[in-house]
């Protein structure tokens, strides 16, 4: 199935994967994540992005955002892949490209399917085998919705906010949400939308969008 344009409507959710160009690395040590994720925060103030989920792997990166303007994702990777490959480019004495040419983006329907896209990027790192759970990989939202971490590029979405009436019973709500294996359909469709640019929701939501195309 071809993919769809890219579109990302100002105060929707978006699903945005950048992988590193024919699965290069982008991130050898934990300098390269602390300068990647510096850089996120900076450029999510600058252009208009509320960050609520991310994980950042070994040559792909999955963030959960909304922007504020239709551009506003868009001029974010632009900056943040313009500084990002000029560190990485000079620290191992390379040149030329380092990600992807675009990254692949879709809308999420901020209901349950905007959970379960978290759960699904803060679990990548399982899936990967990397870790055996969620807490002990360092590069994931998953510190800021279970255990009270504060990122400074967070922006906590209102149904995590809505998961408890303080920090500690949201945290609480959300470990055990993660707990729970991913339905096997709401998985294959989270990742089929995400490499299609369909958008993740129900019929009437897609068509609501699908408005806003026009």
């Amino acid at each position: 199935m071809p993919r769809q344009p890219r579109f990302c409507p100002a105060g929707l959710p978006v699903h945005l994967i950048q992988r590193g160009n024919n699965r290069q690395v982008l991130f050898t040590c934990d300098s390269d994540l602390a300068a990647y994720s510096n850089w996120l925060a900076d450029g999510a103030e600058r252009f208009g992005v509320s960050v609520h989920g991310w994980v950042f792997m070994t040559n792909h990166v999955h963030l959960l955002a909304t922007p504020d303007e239709e551009d506003s994702l868009s001029r974010l990777m632009q900056f943040l892949g313009r500084l990002y490959v000029r560190h990485f480019n000079y620290t191992y004495q390379r040149s030329g490209t380092l990600f992807e040419g675009r990254f692949k983006s879709c809308v999420v329907q901020d209901d349950q399917y905007l959970l379960s896209c978290l759960r699904y990027i803060e679990l990548n790192p399982v899936r990967a085998g990397m870790v055996s759970g969620p807490g002990d990989y360092l590069w994931s939202s998953f510190g800021a919705h279970a255990f009270g971490v504060r990122p400074r590029m967070w922006s906590p979405h209102d149904l995590y906010l809505q998961l408890g009436l303080d920090e500690k019973q949201r945290a609480g709500a959300w470990r055990a949400l993660v707990r729970d294996a991913l339905d096997a359909e709401v998985l294959a469709k989270i990742r089929r939308c995400a490499n299609t640019g369909l958008v993740l929701g129900t019929e009437a939501f897609r068509r609501q969008v699908d408005r806003l195309r026009e």
